[in-house]
């Protein structure tokens, strides 16, 4: 089978498997935060629970009790949620494989902002969500984790001092990629580091008859709420790459922080919602707010007419660029898509090229070389419902060039 397809289909399936296993995740956490600030507290509760909820979903109601610190003897069965955050991050670290380090001079490096090799740049990569962590975990366990607000002030420092680092190093695609990996790092270690681990010694001491120390649980609380907020934003970030306007804008760090605020804002409004009752709705003001300004700082640059430059080639493209048939192939290309994949778009309704690809320039076509051969030559995916009319020996030119030069390795 051609490598090229067998590659597009490893990602297909890891990429299911990523957007499943995070579904599991998000909705097992959601749930958790909102039933423990649902809780009705008693303060004298005859089974010795810190509170309880009643529930009806599916046909039956469900009583649910919360013991703050440990019940008095173990029960015999036990339920971890801890899989569900593993299984995500290891999809979503092969996903990044994947995609980003083994189509690093597609993906992840751009000439134009840093040229690097391509292990220097898995190596940055692969190396930024440890840091991270690192970081991170310092913070939480110095003074400041006495302090919440002020850790969070500065948590969100961080991300967006990554934010900046990461569109100094790598394309904007993979720039906000990586933050939202490098934010759910953080979010797994959390789980794996902290609150699994303070879980077992509290189990531990159940077995061995000892009262467990309740400053394990205020712990994994802490970090559990750190994940609560940071969903959200990690959510935008994963799905940014289908939004140019994101993150090919020149201002793409400032947007991404602008999310992990936003993501603040909503989160709060429901977090207050099932603790106290209250519709903080000035909230969701704020939220419209912030997201005007990300619209603003999107649309900003389009307003400047500024000469575009002729993008710097990978070693890659320049053999595609290089190959005999490189000049017809580029002519079928700019009369079938560019019309879309363009700087100025001439489709009504488009506002920019989809997904950020540009294909209006020999530079542009080289470098999207496999997206050009997958969408438009080995399927009919592009152009949408052929409406520029590519013929079949057009999209046989595509393919004969594609894998002159590559024999389907790439």
């Amino acid at each position: 089978m051609d490598q090229t397809i067998l590659l597009h289909w490893v990602e297909f399936a890891v990429r299911w498997l990523h957007v499943i296993t995070a579904i599991a995740w998000i909705g097992s956490s959601f749930y958790f935060i909102a039933l423990d600030l649902g809780l009705r507290r008693d303060p004298k509760p005859a089974s010795g629970a810190d509170g309880d909820e009643w529930q009806v979903h599916g046909g039956g109601f469900y009583h649910i009790q919360k013991y703050m610190v440990a019940p008095a003897e173990m029960p015999d069965h036990l339920v971890w949620f801890k899989w569900e955050s593993y299984a995500t991050w290891l999809s979503g670290v092969a996903l990044l494989a994947v995609v980003y380090w083994l189509g690093a001079e597609l993906f992840l490096i751009d000439y134009n902002v840093m040229d690097l090799t391509t292990w220097q740049a898995v190596l940055i990569s692969a190396g930024s969500l440890i840091v991270g962590w690192v970081i991170y975990d310092l913070l939480c366990k110095s003074p400041l984790g006495q302090n919440p607000t002020a850790l969070m002030l500065l948590l969100f420092l961080l991300l967006v001092v990554m934010a900046w680092g990461y569109t100094q190093v790598f394309s904007g695609r993979a720039a906000l990629l990586h933050l939202g990996a490098f934010t759910a790092t953080i979010m797994t270690a959390n789980v794996a580091m902290i609150i699994i681990p303070n879980q077992k010694i509290v189990v531990r001491d159940l077995k061995a008859g000892r009262t467990p120390d309740a400053k394990y649980g205020q712990i994994a609380k802490l970090r559990s709420t750190h994940n609560n907020y940071l969903t959200l934003p990690v959510i935008f970030l994963m799905l940014s790459n289908h939004y140019p306007l994101a993150f090919a804008s020149e201002y793409n760090w400032i947007i991404a922080s602008l999310v992990f605020l936003m993501g603040v804002t909503i989160r709060h409004f429901f977090n207050t919602m099932h603790a106290k009752g209250d519709m903080l709705w000035w909230t969701w003001g704020a939220t419209a707010a912030i997201f005007v300004a990300i619209v603003w700082l999107s649309i900003l640059p389009l307003s400047r007419d500024e000469p575009l430059e002729e993008a710097r080639l990978s070693p890659v493209s320049e053999r595609f660029a290089a190959h005999a048939e490189f000049g017809d192939v580029a002519n079928i290309v700019l009369g079938r898509c560019s019309m879309c994949h363009g700087a100025e778009v001439y489709w009504d309704g488009i506002a920019t090229a989809p997904r950020g690809v540009y294909l209006d320039s020999d530079a542009a076509i080289a470098a999207n070389a496999r997206a050009i051969y997958l969408q438009s030559g080995v399927t009919h995916a592009m152009p949408p419902g052929n409406l520029s009319f590519m013929e079949e020996t057009e999209r046989a030119a595509i393919r004969n060039w594609y894998r002159s030069v590559t024999g389907g390795a790439l």
